[in-house]
């Protein structure tokens, strides 16, 4: 078992690397890198803070059930993500066998929106509401390449598809997107 501490300098690789051989210490420093990444990548997703942290908690639980799986050499990141969309699409099956109808309108909005002018407020809410119409596997890719800013290559990884095809979803989304907000601008609904 390693007892000496990590460099917070060190590579996620290689964190993940002294925690496979021990090192609890090397544990707390991904999760301090990860945690608030997942964190806003799950809201986006959840739109809720307390199932949000709940699949970031999930994500940590996996990782360390699964970490003698890291294959050396990998990239963590990718990894790391993929377990966390798993998980919010399980979640998202699991309602969606319930079928439970919320009496309750979500009127939580994006903690920035408060600070922002009135016009990017507005601009912002239509984006979201256009976001919310996309297919699921569109939107997925919208956010994890355009807010997250991955390369196609780790979207695909993490979506679990090929690169072409995660260029595709990402050009219909886009497309239908601009369509959306166009429309929207217009008032043509």
């Amino acid at each position: 078992m390693s007892t000496s501490p990590p460099n917070p300098q060190s590579t996620d690789e290689e964190l993940m690397e002294a925690y496979i051989g021990g090192n609890d210490e090397a544990f707390r420093l991904l999760f301090e890198r990860y945690a608030p990444i997942l964190l806003r990548l799950t809201r986006r997703h959840l739109r809720s803070d307390e199932l949000a942290e709940e699949i970031v908690q999930q994500t940590f639980f996996r990782l360390h059930g699964a970490r003698n799986d890291f294959r050396r050499g990998s990239k963590l990141r990718p990894w790391v993500m993929t377990i966390a969309m798993n998980l919010v699409r399980e979640h998202w099956r699991r309602k969606k066998r319930r079928k439970t109808t919320s009496l309750e309108v979500d009127t939580q909005a994006a903690p920035e929106a408060e600070f922002m002018p009135l016009e990017i407020q507005e601009r912002s809410k239509l984006l979201h509401e256009a976001l919310e119409k996309l297919p699921t596997s569109q939107r997925e890719v919208i956010e994890l390449h355009w807010f997250q800013e991955r390369p196609y290559a780790e979207v695909a990884t993490i979506v679990g598809t090929s690169e072409g095809a995660v260029r595709v979803r990402a050009h219909r989304a886009y497309a239908t997107l601009k369509q959306l907000l166009v429309s929207e601008i217009r008032g043509d609904e």
